[in-house]
């Protein structure tokens, strides 16, 4: 059963849905672009007999604290309020698009608050950078995110009842499960909380983006800033158009103790896709 609260996070407000009971291991479940919280119900049902799964509405998300202004959504400050969420002790960490750059930031600069690492369709920051920067395939399927980062974009979007943002949510990908009560859910949080928000993640995000063809060069970064030393879990659904397999190639270099996991008939939304085959495979590698 799904419980929905409101909590105090660094002095803001955030909504925060929870499943199971007090007591059992503490999962935290972070949502991507352009979902929120309850787009975990499904999986979190299928888990909350052996973990308390907590899903908030992230920053600019749903009914959470959504303040206008780019800088507000830079990474300290999203990463900085899942650390108050999660409090002093560690816990397991799932995140999806960009809750899995939430993930990372919090398995890389508070390690302390993460036991375990799973990661569906999502990047590593400095592995993604790096992909996308070549010019090659991934540059070519991430030019949405300089579309994104145009003043005018969420007024776009917002049209005609979101249909805009709806065509870039099923681009290429499998989308059937976004039918009846999920979709008038997932439109009921996009109402509420407005677009600009959640793309503000896009606009305040340092990653650079190369014109297909025109590789970047990027400079030196410390990159053992970037290591993940907790379990990770990887889990891949092979059909995703918006990130490649090159998007995760070389994860190895910053995550010593890595498990993959691909589903081949899974895209970008494996975790509404397949529900049932993702939850057996955290109960699985969790033990």
């Amino acid at each position: 059963m799904m419980r929905v609260t409101e909590k105090e996070l660094n002095g803001h407000t955030f909504t925060v849905r929870e499943w199971g009971v007090e007591g059992l291991p503490k999962m935290l479940l972070l949502h991507g672009f352009p979902e929120y919280g309850g787009a975990w119900n499904d999986l979190a049902l299928l888990l909350s007999d052996r973990f308390h799964c907590i899903a908030p509405d992230q920053r600019g998300y749903g009914a959470s604290y959504a303040p206008q202004e780019v800088e507000a959504y830079a990474m300290e400050a999203l990463v900085g309020d899942m650390a108050a969420l999660i409090g002093s002790e560690p816990v397991i960490v799932v995140g999806h698009d960009w809750g899995s750059a939430v993930a990372y930031g919090l398995a890389m600069f508070r390690p302390d608050l993460v036991s375990h690492l799973i990661v569906a369709n999502g990047v590593h920051p400095i592995v993604f950078q790096r992909a996308i920067a070549a010019g090659g395939a991934q540059s070519e399927a991430s030019q949405y995110i300089n579309k994104l980062r145009n003043p005018k974009s969420d007024a776009v979007l917002e049209a005609d009842g979101f249909s805009r943002l709806m065509d870039m949510f099923s681009s290429h990908m499998d989308t059937s499960w976004l039918t009846g009560d999920v979709l008038e859910a997932q439109k009921a949080a996009w109402r509420k909380s407005g677009l600009r928000g959640m793309i503000n993640w896009y606009r305040a995000s340092p990653l650079a983006v190369a014109d297909p063809g025109v590789p970047i060069d990027l400079p030196d970064m410390p990159l053992e800033r970037f290591m993940v030393y907790c379990p990770h879990l990887l889990i891949w659904g092979e059909g995703d158009t918006a990130l490649l397999p090159e998007a995760n190639a070389g994860l190895e270099e910053f995550v010593p103790d890595l498990t993959r996991v691909s589903i081949p008939d899974g895209d970008h939304w494996v975790l509404h896709q397949h529900p049932k085959r993702v939850a057996g495979l955290i109960r699985d590698w969790l033990g």
